[in-house]
């Protein structure tokens, strides 16, 4: 009789080990660090890249804008991708892409490389939206919220860092181009570290990209902006056809985009999300505390700089003395930012939208009467930081909050799009606003272009306030009161 033999079962493979909270957060942190770092390092080297690469000041400034656009680009896609195919994975690509730019801004020698360098780095604005799927899918609510409080203030603390690192690059290393490599070094630190340590989304709805609609939305967002950070500059004055054929036809084709998306199974954004009050209401907010927030990024950095010998006003900083200058402020806005969550458990959502947008506005209304000295301008800028950080975080939280889990990166993504949307209507205004009061010859407006634009800002502050009234509690958000 043959005896038959049963192989032994072979012992269960462990599961891995989950990655403890604190270090999911440290990683995420690490992330949008890195992407402060790569926002806020050009600021300090500009003035001398234009002798290195041979362009004028106005040159410069499609820098930003082709930045900008490949934001605007990038956003939709890759926040639909992070929820369709893992947020850990689409982030792991996007900084493989931010770094590669990087390294091609740290070996540019000349202006059109640079640009190449910028267009690719654009890409962090997917990190906030992918970011965020990670720890919504990991998460609870609450660990969420605090999670998004750390992520915003790790990025403006990068963004100072950035700013202060590249300035004493150029201040102390003889090579011009030497501060280029600053970006780098943050992005290759944060690849190379969370790697191992940020999880996986344990939810994957399945589906298909919406390439069609992703392509229209990223045609007409791309044409809007560039006729905003274009508009009222040489070439480009507000009623010529260059100006009026990118703003007209952005607006058909995001108009069309969303009768694409009306009509698709699969959209890359469900637009019927903006039939929801609360959704409107949180849209219309970021949209006003941007507009303040990056429409003064450049005039107040130059209005500090400025010599009162050369304009009769301003406070006649070093480029390091601006930038260091510049840190109250930020400071401010981490602070309101890791702040924000417990502000919201304590008053609820909706005054917390509203107390920021009353901070802002008493802060740009002080800046007027405080102009002439140091401490008591930046006294304003450290008021109004306070209310950008809380508003930073209740738009971004309250934006994921309020679409279905799977489309988590697409809900954080439309706001980081808004936010966009925003700045450039800020940076537009103010840019008009300081080509008005300008006189003839003079490279400085006058005072009144500052004193106009802090004015603007107020009034627009007090609006996205009276908008934030108009959240309302829901069954799942209770806190919105």
């Amino acid at each position: 009789m043959t005896e038959t033999r049963t192989a032994a079962p072979s012992a269960p493979r462990p599961a891995p080990r989950p990655t403890p909270p604190a270090a999911v957060i440290a990683s995420v942190a690490l992330v949008e660090l890195s992407s402060g770092v790569t926002q806020g390092f050009l600021s300090p080297v500009l003035h001398r890249l234009t002798d290195t690469l041979h362009v004028t000041a106005a040159d410069l400034n499609w820098l930003s804008i082709c930045n900008l656009l490949a934001s605007v680009a990038f956003t939709p896609v890759l926040s639909r991708m992070g929820d369709l195919y893992g947020h850990r994975r689409l982030l792991r690509w996007t900084l493989a892409i931010v770094l590669t730019g990087s390294l091609v801004v740290g070996l540019s020698t000349s202006f059109g490389m640079l640009l190449v360098g910028q267009v690719l780095q654009g890409a962090f604005a997917g990190f906030f939206p992918l970011l965020v799927g990670i720890l919504r899918n990991r998460s609870g609510e609450g660990e969420n919220r605090r999670g998004i409080s750390f992520m915003v203030a790790a990025l403006v603390g990068g963004i100072a860092l950035g700013l202060v690192a590249s300035g004493l690059v150029a201040q102390y290393v003889a090579r011009p181009t030497a501060a280029l490599w600053v970006p780098a070094v943050g992005v290759a630190l944060a690849l190379i570290v969370t790697w191992p340590l940020l999880p996986e989304s344990d939810h994957r709805p399945g589906g298909s990209v919406d390439w069609l609609g992703g392509a229209v939305l990223s045609v007409g967002l791309v044409a809007v902006m560039l006729g905003l950070g274009k508009g009222g500059t040489p070439g480009w004055a507000w009623t010529s056809p260059a100006t009026l054929g990118c703003l007209a036809g952005g607006t058909l084709a995001t108009g069309l985009f969303a009768l694409i998306e009306l009509r698709t199974p699969e959209p890359m954004i469900d637009v019927r999300l903006f039939a929801r009050r609360g959704i409107v209401v949180v849209s219309l907010v970021a949209v006003t505390f941007s507009f303040c927030m990056i429409g003064l990024q450049v005039a107040n950095p130059v209005f500090l700089s400025t010599a009162p010998g050369e304009a009769g006003y301003g406070l006649g900083l070093t480029p390091l003395g601006t930038a260091f200058a510049m840190l109250p402020n930020m400071a401010a806005i981490a602070a309101g930012s890791l702040a924000a969550p417990a502000v919201a458990g304590r008053i609820g959502d909706r005054a917390t939208l509203v107390s920021g947008s009353l901070l802002m506005a008493a802060g740009y209304a002080g800046a007027p009467a405080a102009h002439a000295s140091l401490w008591p301008f930046l006294a304003t800028t450290v008021v109004a930081g306070a209310g950008v950080g809380l508003l930073q975080h209740s738009t971004r939280t309250l934006a994921v909050e309020m679409v279905p889990r799977d489309q988590t990166s697409v809900g954080s993504g439309i706001n980081e799009l808004l936010i966009n949307v925003g700045g450039s209507l800020g940076a537009a205004a103010v840019l008009a606003v300081a080509a008005k009061a300008t006189p003839a010859g003079s490279p400085l407006p006058r005072l009144d272009a500052y004193t106009t634009s802090w004015t603007l800002c107020v009034v627009v502050c007090l609006a996205g306030a009276a908008v934030a009234l108009l959240l309302r509690p829901s069954p799942k958000h209770p806190a919105a009161r």
